[in-house]
């Protein structure tokens, strides 16, 4: 075995070690993982909301990252084989648009982010009483 081999051979020993070291961890669902990241953005909003109108940059990019959010989950309950109920499909995509509206009114100094933030505040609730993060 070369050099080169050699040194494959031990990191993907320790990266195999590394992946079955903790087996008690909890596995994350889906439903954990769109907690998260609501969880991170909303935080990231929230911060922005909180420091006024002191950092502008921040509040952008916090807005940025939310209406991505809401335009990926709003591509994925269009999808017809979404196997979410369909009247909670299109409050879903109907959020989305209010959110998309709502954000530009933000970033043209017209309204608060803190509607948004209530918003995701809601849907975490929502999915934290679905089994949350299990």
């Amino acid at each position: 075995m070369n050099a080169a081999q050699e040194g494959f051979s031990v990191n993907a020993s320790t990266m195999a070690r590394k992946a079955y070291a903790n087996p008690a961890q909890p596995t994350r669902t889906p439903r954990g993982m769109e907690y998260e990241l609501f969880a991170r953005i909303t935080h990231r909003l929230k911060d922005a909301v909180d420091g006024g109108a002191t950092n502008f940059v921040q509040l952008a990019q916090a807005v940025y990252e939310n209406r991505r959010l809401w335009t990926a989950l709003a591509s994925d309950v269009a999808l017809p084989e979404n196997a979410l109920p369909e009247m909670l499909r299109a409050r879903i995509f109907y959020l989305n648009e209010f959110t998309q509206l709502h954000s530009r009114k933000v970033l043209a100094g017209r309204a608060s982010a803190a509607v948004l933030v209530e918003i995701n505040t809601s849907i975490m609730r929502g999915l934290r009483a679905d089994g949350g993060t299990q």
